[in-house]
């Protein structure tokens, strides 16, 4: 008998007829048929109208009536059901009329019994199956395009008060304006961290769900791109007087390919977990390649000597919800989503993930990711930086000038402005040689040119060593400095002849990038202030920026005015795409723009496509609770966008980016 199900209904009024209709039905091979029988054209509207069959068998003649007025009232109801037209003798004209109606087929009943029959049934049912399939699709795509609409929206919705939250508590600790809650505050900031990071798990593991979470594989120059991680985590683990150990199994390769965001996100949620859960001892990264299936895979393994985890959760760590907190203690808070996405995570980097633990003795736990094609790679033993102590504090006189910072690495890139920044240096970035051709253009039509430039060799679109070629060719005569991974033999020579002045190694040491720096740049005699103002104290430029926040929000709106106001720019606000034309239509020289995505009056990238094309000057910069495709803020005019919430840190890059 065929496992396959087809709904028949079958429009008849002479029950011969209908008998042996249903018995050359049943003797088909193809299908397993159900057959519903009705005797008249108003019955059988009824029951197609319902939808619940998959093909009609219709006569033309049901006493007083035809089977084309079934077929007309069926066809403009938006009946979708294949109908097989059935007469009693042949006719061309009756059978094109049929066809013009809505039928699918045309049959003599004298050719019930031969394979024609069969055939047309089966190829009626091939279609009707093909439709549905459209349709289902059609229905799935409009549901995954009502989640992707959900997602954004929850995510703008609660990052919008976070932004207030995290951004007026900041402003309270850091102009001591209430010195009699610092405990208090601190408390309200760190659980306020505490939620945004539940809130961006919540998120992925929803983006997950509907295969929405962005990929991006590129180049990850292996030995910085640890060794950042490794400095910040270092920071953790010394708050908990714990030891920070990393270790490596095997030469590794200086690059690999894989998505450096998603590795990274892996890596600082297993140590973090391990430092969380460990109370004295030490956590150890270690670092190695593997072979799997004759495929060279880079191997991370996190042990700690923390609390261990109950055999009994061993099964179900890696499964979103799952806490083991819960069984052990309620010291430690979370969602229990950081492990399932990582195990999601490292399943799309092309490995796996396990864990082994003892309680009261610690955990292991071991991934692997496809670092593409590294068997030309060199290998070597990688020198992290792991001599720097967090709790010793470079004092260093401040410097001044304007540097540009070229790397492809964001978290390079944005690592090395910092310490830039922390010497009382502005800063501007570029992604690439390309960019960095873009923005001395820029910056010499401002009047504020580039006294230096830190630039890595490795980049896509116009490497390090094109780039300066370029920027000689352009006038730009002053320092470049490379920041390279690549000190082999020969390399640092080969530099300087193309027209590097200096090269500073990665992993970068804070107090050689700083001497690299002292000795082009003038020392600025003047600053009393801490490093993270002079910037702003000693460079007249940051603080002519006039900026409008354009949030209709205002407690967001509010308190991103005023950690711009304490950063030293002159920031307003508008609540509306008509607020901020009007403010437009004054005499002010705005320099920036932050637009919110969602607007009461219009949409943010409608408003920013509006102001690009009358002020091509004004930067225009998208605040958003929701990630928005990078080709939808090329196309408004956005040179970058910033996702709720906003902090004191983000906006001081901002002004950083002259």
């Amino acid at each position: 008998m065929a496992d396959k199900i087809a709904r028949v209904l079958l429009v008849e009024d002479d029950e011969d007829d209908y008998i042996l209709t249903s018995d050359y039905l049943r003797q088909l091979d193809s299908h397993q048929f159900e057959i519903d029988w009705v005797t008249n054209p108003t019955k059988a509207l009824e029951q197609l109208s319902l939808g619940k069959h998959d093909i009609c068998l219709l006569d033309y003649q049901l006493g007083a009536y035809n089977g084309l007025t079934v077929l007309e009232k069926a066809s403009k109801s938006g009946c979708s059901i294949p109908i097989i037209m059935l007469t009693g003798q042949s006719d061309d004209a009756l059978d094109q009329s049929a066809l013009a109606a809505g039928a699918v087929d045309y049959l003599v009943k004298g050719e019930i019994t031969t394979s024609r029959f069969a055939r047309a049934i089966r190829y009626a049912l091939a279609r009707q199956e093909i439709e549905n399939e459209r349709v289902e699709r059609i229905n799935a795509e409009t549901r995954n395009q009502s989640k992707d609409r959900f997602l954004a929206h929850l995510s703008h919705e609660l990052r919008t008060p976070l932004t207030s939250i995290l951004g007026y508590t900041e402003i309270l600790l850091n102009d001591n304006k209430a010195p009699n809650a610092k405990s208090e505050l601190n408390i309200i900031l760190n659980n306020g961290r505490h939620l945004l990071g539940l809130l961006n798990n919540v998120l992925d593991l929803s983006k997950i769900a509907v295969g929405k979470l962005e990929y991006n594989v590129g180049k990850i120059k292996l030995d910085s791109f640890i060794a950042d991680i490794f400095s910040l985590m270092k920071v953790h683990a010394a708050e908990k007087a714990l030891e920070l150990v990393l270790h490596t199994k095997t030469p590794l390769p200086l690059c690999i390919q894989a998505d450096s965001v998603r590795l990274r996100q892996v890596l600082i949620n297993l140590i973090h977990n391990s430092i969380k859960f460990t109370e004295q001892g030490k956590v150890v990264p270690n670092i190695g390649i593997t072979i799997v299936n004759n495929k060279e895979m880079l191997s991370f393994t996190v042990s700690d000597t923390g609390q261990g985890i109950p055999k009994n959760m061993l099964e179900t760590i890696f499964k979103p919800f799952e806490q083991v907190e819960d069984i052990i203690s309620r010291k430690e808070q979370g969602a229990g989503l950081g492990l399932s996405i990582c195990s999601e995570l490292v399943a799309h980097m092309g490995g796996t993930i396990q864990v082994t633990s003892e309680i009261n003795s610690g955990s292991h736990f071991t991934f692997s990711i496809d670092p593409g094609d590294i068997t030309a790679q060199p290998r070597t033993t990688l020198a992290f930086d792991q001599q720097h102590s967090s709790s010793t504090a470079l004092t260093l006189p401040q410097l001044q000038g304007r540097v540009l910072v070229v790397d492809d690495m964001d978290d390079i890139r944005l690592l090395i402005g910092h310490n830039c920044q922390s010497f009382g240096l502005a800063v501007s970035y570029a992604a690439n040689g390309l960019q960095a051709l873009e923005q001395f253009k820029l910056a010499g039509a401002r009047g504020t040119p580039f006294d230096l430039m830190l630039m890595d060799i490795h980049m896509p679109k116009l490497d390090g060593k094109r780039a300066i070629k370029a920027l000689r060719k352009l006038g730009f005569n002053k320092p470049i400095i490379a920041i390279t991974a690549a000190t082999m033999k020969g390399v640092k020579q080969e530099l300087i002849d193309i027209g590097f002045n200096l090269i500073v190694p990665k992993p970068i040491d804070k107090a050689e990038l700083y001497r690299g720096l002292a000795s082009y740049l003038k020392l600025d005699n003047q600053s009393t202030c801490s490093s993270a103002n002079a910037m702003f104290n000693n460079n007249a430029t940051v603080l002519q920026q006039r900026i409008i926040v354009v949030e209709d929000d205002n407690d967001a709106a509010d308190i991103t005015v005023l950690l711009l106001e304490s950063l030293g720019a002159k920031a307003v606000k508008a609540t509306s795409a008509q607020q901020c034309q009007a403010l437009l239509n004054t005499e002010e020289n705005w320099s920036k723009i932050l637009l919110d995505l969602h607007l009461p009056d219009a949409n943010g990238l409608d408003l920013a496509r509006t102001i690009q094309h009358a002020y091509p000057a004004i930067e225009l910069i998208l605040v958003s609770g929701a990630t928005v495709p990078e080709q939808a803020l090329k196309q408004a005019g956005i040179t970058q966008a910033i996702l709720k919430p906003v902090n004191r840190e983000i906006l001081q890059n901002l002004l950083a980016q002259l």
